[in-house]
This record gives structure tokens, sequence and C-alpha cells, in this order.
């Protein structure tokens, strides 16, 4: 009994890797352009960069709509200087956004793959303490039984 016991602790003990954090391990691979392009991808992708897109346009569009003509200047129809501007912004923004999803992707495949890991092992260590309550369920049933003769023996 004492050799089975020692022999799951060992197998439990085995192969033990310390438990990693994938969320450091990424952050400290990334360097400062890449924490650049994670920050933007971010602010970017939020409603509060939407809403500050959306009032600029509105404010610049009502302006030079609804002013004079002598107050506008980027005069209707053509917009001429808010397309520029607008055109510029698309045109930094969407490889920094293709770089900081590119980023957040690496990273969520890093969770899952130490989240597969953790699985896995917790999947062996369940079916070892199955195994070893199997054992243990055997043991008290050959006591009990032992018991029992003991009793109809006396």
């Amino acid at each position: 009994m004492e050799t089975h016991h020692s022999g799951i602790l060992q197998f439990l003990r085995r192969d033990k890797k310390p438990i990693r954090n994938t969320n450091i391990e990424h952050k400290e691979q990334l360097s400062a352009l890449d924490k650049l392009a994670i920050k933007i991808t971010d602010k970017v992708g939020s409603m509060g960069f939407f809403l500050v897109i959306f009032i600029w346009t509105v404010v610049w569009l009502g302006w030079n709509i609804l002013m004079p003509a002598t107050w506008a200047f980027d005069p209707f129809p053509a917009f001429a200087l808010w397309l520029f501007i607008s055109n510029v912004i698309q045109i930094f923004l969407m490889p920094l956004i293709m770089v900081g999803q590119n980023l957040q992707s690496k990273h969520a495949e890093a969770r899952a793959e130490a989240d597969f890991e953790i699985n896995t092992k917790a999947e062996l260590e369940i079916e070892t303490v199955l195994v070893h309550l199997e054992k243990q369920n055997e043991l008290i049933l050959k006591i009990l039984e032992q018991q029992q003769r003991e009793k109809s023996g006396h």
C-alpha cells in the first residue's frame, strides 16, 4: 500500500512545470513600438475615439455649411481639406491597427496554449486521483471482507 501511494505522488509531481502567466510573458516580449501599436489599436477601437471623430466631422462640416462663405475655410460641397485630413488619418491608422490586432492575436494564441496545457495536466491529475480512489475502494472492500470473515469465524 505504501509503494502504491508514493508511486501516485511521484506521478503527480513529475513533469511539473511552473505555472506561467502568459499576460506577463507577452508584455515582456513586446518592443516599445509594439506597445504603442497595441495602445493605438485599443484607443481607435473605442467608442471614445468614434465620438471624437464623429463630433470633429459634425463640427467641421456644420461650420463650413452653416457659416457665411467668408468664414468657411473648407467650403461646401467639396470639403477638400476635411477629405484630405480624413484620408491621412485612415492611411496612418490602418497599418497600425493591423499590427496591433496581429499582436493581440498572438497573445490570444499564447493564452489558448497555456489553457490547453493546464487542462491537459488537470485531466491527468484527475485520472490519477480517480485511479487512487478506486484502489482505496478495493482496499476498503478487502478490509471489510476480512472483518466479516473474522466476525463470522468467532
